[in-house]
Formats: structure tokens, C-alpha cells, sequence
């Protein structure tokens, strides 16, 4: 019994990884171009902001999967493995994916408020001519 749980840690933690690191290696990869519309062009900013971003998202992420990772029942068998390991790694990437898509509202509000504050200011200079 002792030794299907370890067992199913053994699975479970890779997979983890593997998804965490997928997901935010694309996202970011994908945020920058946001990121460099936000800040208007500075790519500096931008690059910096996407990594807190990035360092961000791996902390709450794999601290979560961690936090989960107890199995609270005996596991006796390789079919209970099995359905453990579909409860974890399933609840792990629903909450992954509300993860990815809160990440994506946030790039593009920030896409917005940028929008606006150029729109702002280009209606102020053109009350002052």
C-alpha cells in the first residue's frame, strides 16, 4: 500500500512539472508582444515585467501542485493509482487552466488601459491646440 502511494508521487510530480513549465514557457512567450504594447515600445520594461510575471505564475502554480499532492485513503491496487492520479492531475489542470485564461484577461486589460491612456492623451493635446 505504502508503495503504490509513493508510486503514484513518482507519476505525479513529473507530469506536474511538465505541464506547469509547458504552459508558462508559451504564455510568456506569447504575453511579451502584450507586454511591449503596454508599455509602449520599452522593451526593457516589458521583458522585466513578463519574468516577474513568469516567476509569478511558477510559484502559485507548483506551490499549489504541492499543496495537493497528499492522498488522503489507501491506494491498493494499480486501478486505484490510476484513478488517484486522474482526480490529481485532471484538478490540477482545470486549475491550470483558470490560471492561464486569469493571466490572459490580465495581458489583455492591461492592453486596454494602454489604449486608453494614449487615446487620453492624445484627446488632451488636441484640446490644448
Amino acid at each position: 500500500m505504502e508503495n503504490l502511494i509513493v508510486v503514484a508521487y513518482l507519476v505525479y510530480l513529473p507530469i506536474i512539472l511538465f505541464l506547469t513549465f509547458y504552459v508558462a514557457k508559451n504564455l510568456f512567450k506569447n504575453s511579451l508582444v502584450y507586454m511591449k504594447d503596454i508599455f509602449n515600445g520599452r522593451e526593457e520594461i516589458a521583458v522585466a515585467t513578463n519574468t516577474l510575471f513568469k516567476i509569478g505564475f511558477y510559484l502559485l502554480n507548483l506551490g499549489f501542485a504541492l499543496y495537493i499532492l497528499e492522498i488522503h485513503y489507501s491506494v491498493t491496487n494499480a486501478q486505484e493509482v490510476i484513478e488517484v492520479l486522474s482526480g490529481k492531475v485532471g484538478g490540477f489542470s482545470i486549475y491550470l487552466g483558470i490560471m492561464l485564461f486569469l493571466n490572459m484577461y490580465l495581458f489583455f486589460r492591461g492592453k486596454r488601459v494602454a489604449k486608453q491612456r494614449v487615446f487620453n492623451a492624445q484627446r488632451s493635446l488636441g484640446a490644448l491646440k
